[in-house]
């Protein structure tokens, strides 16, 4: 996409709901921070010494990524949403992996695609929101 088909201002973007993974780092000097990257701009990183200094510092990276994309032409991504996503997915495993979550399901009383599902949540620390 080039500079004149943006469709998009600097300010526009800078609205949009990007994810900022935030991550507590340590140093090799044993100094503590915070690491914020913003998921869908590539080399979008900041550092704070708190987490709202990270985020804090993360919009001004975000600022600078964006205007030098506009700057030189190039496409900005857009903000991941949760309507790419259907809550389905295709799995293919061994079958001998496939009879243990089985059996495990049917231990705790539930069915394969809850056992799953929770199998999974817990393996990437996904939780449910509270509603």
């Amino acid at each position: 996409m080039s500079q004149a088909t943006q469709t998009r201002t600097l300010d526009e973007y800078l609205k949009l709901p990007y994810t900022i993974e935030l991550v507590r780092d340590q140093d090799d000097d044993g100094n503590e921070g915070f690491v914020a990257e913003v998921e869908e701009l590539p080399g979008c990183i900041s550092q704070g010494a708190t987490p709202e200094e990270a985020i804090r510092n993360a919009f001004d990276a975000m600022h600078g990524w964006i205007s030098v994309a506009l700057e030189d032409g190039r496409d900005v991504p857009e903000p991941r949403t949760g309507k790419d996503y259907s809550g389905r997915f295709l799995l293919r495993i061994p079958q001998s992996l496939h009879a243990e979550l089985a059996r495990e399901a049917e231990r705790e009383g539930v069915s394969l695609n809850q056992y799953a599902a929770s199998a999974l949540a817990g393996a990437v620390g996904w939780r449910r929101e509270e509603e």
